[in-house]
């Protein structure tokens, strides 16, 4: 009779099938990194500077996955004097929402020195990045990429021959509080009166910029033109292609303050994802770009193979002060250090607005992906105003300025700590005599930490209504970002909404977003459902205007968020709440 016993052989060979097996059934795999973010010197446009690294790179080290795995993030706090924490930009912590790494609503701030690990599932393909979201960390180069693939055996919605990934970014040669420190009535870097700095440095491609040299001098009245051997930290990205090829460009804007536009020399190109969400495709010779958003776009390398091709970034939405940031597209067939022979491509003008509205307008949802439930349950009217608190100059909503309290929302609302934040809700709506054409009548706002509680599974509607400014005829461009959910864009208008524009809303095919542009003088309507418990943050993108108080905070099922780890809630009362029980 044969012996049952296993030989170590087959024993082997078994487990060797069996994790063959699961691995393919279950695909997802857990990609750990671990990073130390401090400062150090760099030059990213050729000028030598103090800049926010990871583990010595600038910008971040892209972190790649497929949809379904788990990102582990050993974050260590090397900054002797600052706390830090990192946001996942797009990613929607299902199930995690203590990693999603907002200070103050979320977790606390990571202390200098010390260790915080995210743990969190990206669930969806797409094209996402990571920025610091403490203080003025992301325009001090707190960021990276993030770009999420199909899981292993699915495709894509359209095909390419080859990918490229760009970080757009805004540089500042000082910080922002420095600049503003000889000035009167100046608060501390992050709270101040610093909306008025229009002029960057420069513009940076994936961490590179040209200060005060031009690549493109041959085609300018004036300037001086770079001079460069190839390894200098603000050589330009080189983009190296094949003729007749189609390539996929994933674009992020991570700006501190800047509207962007892209373009490609003589090449079209064609939308084909935003902020993770599917597009029907359509064509365009540029785009525009605003913080907080992210676009894949296809383009045909079908022009002539002995030549190479600007790529060109500028300003849009405020007076530009800052000159084009620039990068090659070559063609393989010739030399890289062959530059192109047309002009860049000009970036339309910063105030045609009508132009702008046009591109957004073609924005659309492609076929089949999820609708947007047909009726509400609230609607929300969110006025963006400027104002004045104490002689400071703050932005608010609804007249009320945001001002984050010391212990996360996450946790105070978990554990029902009711002295921890204004527990009054903010206003729903503002008064419909209010003339969003003029400056406002009392400039006076007040500051509030208080919260809109929503019900879990209901279907939200926001109406964000832009306004003038403090000075006349002053009307900003606001990206709006909103932590933990995609929403369907349901449309933007002129002037105030009103009940003639319900019928202007998309119901039929709005894009997915995470991030959206409400234009000047002008109203954009979304909807999303509180599908996902946790406490998140909505907030202009342009990072002075959020810490100015342009920002609100939503809480939906928080009672079904699991365990918290202690480390997100070790400050203010929840830090004491856990060390009372410690100590018993």
């Amino acid at each position: 009779m044969a012996s049952s016993r296993i030989t170590p052989i087959c024993l082997l060979v078994y487990l060797c099938f069996v994790g063959m097996f699961v691995n393919s059934v279950l695909g997802a795999k857990a990609r750990h990194f671990k990073w130390e973010v401090e400062y150090m010197l760099g030059a990213p446009d050729c000028l030598e500077h103090v800049v926010l690294g990871i583990n010595g790179q600038f910008p971040g080290p892209t972190i790649k996955a497929r949809a379904g795995d788990t990102v582990v993030v050993h974050l260590t706090n090397k900054l002797h004097t600052e706390g830090v924490v990192i946001h996942w930009h797009g990613i929607r912590q299902l199930g995690t929402p203590w990693a999603d790494g907002t200070a103050s609503i979320s977790q606390c701030a990571i202390n200098p020195g010390e260790t915080f690990i995210y743990r969190f599932k990206v669930d969806k393909a797409g094209t996402y990045f990571y920025h610091g979201h403490y203080g003025m960390q992301r325009s001090a180069g707190l960021y990276g990429l993030l770009i999420v693939d199909m899981e292993e055996g699915k495709k894509e919605a359209f095909e390419y021959d080859g990918e490229f990934s760009l970080l757009l970014s805004d540089w500042w040669h000082k910080a922002f509080c420095l600049r503003k420190a000889k000035r009167k009535k100046v608060e501390a870097c992050g709270n101040g009166e610093i909306n008025n700095l229009n002029k960057a440095g420069s513009l940076l491609i994936n961490g590179r910029g040209q200060y005060n040299c031009s690549l493109a001098a041959a085609h300018v009245s004036k300037g001086n033109g770079c001079r460069f051997r190839g390894n200098e930290e603000c050589a330009p990205n080189i983009l190296h292609v094949k003729p007749n090829k189609t390539y996929r460009l994933r674009v992020a804007s991570t700006t501190a303050l800047a509207s962007l536009n892209l373009a490609i020399g003589n090449h079209k190109m064609v939308m084909v994802e935003a902020d993770g969400n599917y597009l029907e495709p359509f064509s365009v010779n540029d785009f525009d770009i605003y913080s907080g958003e992210t676009y894949s776009v296809l383009f045909r390398t079908d022009q002539r193979p002995t030549d190479n091709y600007w790529i060109s970034v500028g300003v849009r939405g405020r007076e530009p002060r800052t000159p084009q940031g620039l990068a090659i597209l070559h063609y393989q067939s010739t030399t890289a250090s062959k530059l192109p022979t047309l002009p860049p491509p000009q970036t339309p003008r910063w105030n045609d607005y009508a132009y702008s509205k046009s591109f957004s307008n073609k924005i659309r949802a492609l076929s089949g992906s999820p609708k947007p439930p047909f009726n509400h349950d609230r609607r929300i009217f969110l006025l963006n105003t400027q104002n004045r608190i104490d002689g400071y100059t703050k932005w608010a909503i609804n007249n009320v300025s945001l001002s984050l309290p010391p212990t996360p929302y996450l946790g105070s609302i978990k554990h029902r700590l009711t002295n921890a934040f204004d527990q009054k809700s903010p206003p729903d709506t503002f008064l419909n005599t209010y003339d969003i054409m003029r400056p406002p009548p009392n400039p006076n706002s007040t500051y509030g930490s208080g919260v809109y509680m929503l019900k879990f599974n209901n279907t939200i509607d926001v109406i964000l209504q832009n306004a003038n400014a403090l000075n006349a005829n002053v009307s900003e461009i606001h990206p709006w970002h909103l932590h933990g959910h995609d929403f369907w864009v349901l449309g933007h208008g002129e002037g105030m909404f009103s009940k003639r524009d319900e019928k202007k809303l998309n119901l039929k095919n709005p894009p997915l977003r995470n991030t959206v542009v409400i234009f000047p003088y002008g109203w954009t309507a979304l909807r999303f459902v509180t599908d996902n418990p946790g406490v998140w943050a909505f907030h202009c993108h342009i990072e002075p205007h959020l810490h100015m108080g342009m920002g609100v905070v939503f809480a939906e099922g928080v009672h079904l968020v699991g365990k918290i780890p202690n480390e997100a809630l070790s400050c203010g009362l929840t830090g004491k709440m856990l060390m009372g029980k410690q100590h018993n």
